[in-house]
């Protein structure tokens, strides 16, 4: 049993392709729920008839449905109308929240960090003797936030280290992390 977790809204699931194209005759194809399957109701029809025609079995998990008898079928054809409906209502829902929050001046995200103390990580990070720590210490910042605005620190501060490690045979690291090491450096 596969399960296409990687961004499941996106039509194009990698995880779903392989189980579907290792599938054999005979074979039946078990997901969790049928929303894993399709995002929509003619999207569940379709790869289900796709599976009768190739002679392969369908089954969902959770909804105890198995395609293999005609009540099977129909079973199949009313749940994967109610999970189209359910997740058009999650949709309906969540959108309407949003702009409720919108409407009453509200954005979604974390919140950003204080233009004062936005403007002192600024001029502390501007001093390449400052170490990142004491400067996250110093504010109340994480050093995740620190690199956020400060990225150009985090490039200087990974090359120190892995200058360090290398035992400064180090030339460069670029924006991908690509290490470029002279291998003819005089020990």
């Amino acid at each position: 049993m596969q399960s296409p977790s990687e961004n499941d809204t996106k039509a194009d699931r990698p995880g779903l392709a392989e189980a579907l194209a290792y599938a054999r005759p005979g074979d039946v194809v078990a997901v969790w729920r049928l929303d894993r399957l399709g995002r929509s109701l003619p999207d569940l029809v379709r790869i289900v008839g796709e599976l009768e025609k190739a002679g392969i079995g369908f089954e969902s998990v959770t909804e105890k449905i198995e395609t293999g008898t005609a009540a099977g079928r129909l079973v199949f054809h009313v749940f994967a109308a109610l999970a189209e409906f359910e997740r058009n209502i999650t949709r309906e829902r969540t959108l309407a929240g949003l702009a409720a929050a919108r409407a009453r001046g509200r954005s979604g995200g974390r919140p950003g960090i204080a233009p004062e103390k936005l403007a002192a990580l600024e001029a502390l990070a501007a001093d390449p003797k400052k170490k990142p720590g004491e400067i996250c210490k110093a504010l109340g910042i994480s050093r995740a936030t620190f690199y956020k605005y400060a990225p150009d620190r985090a490039k200087e501060t990974t090359n120190a280290a892995m200058r360090e490690a290398r035992g400064g045979n180090l030339k460069s690291f670029d924006s991908v992390g690509a290490l470029m090491v002279d291998l003819h450096a005089e020990d």
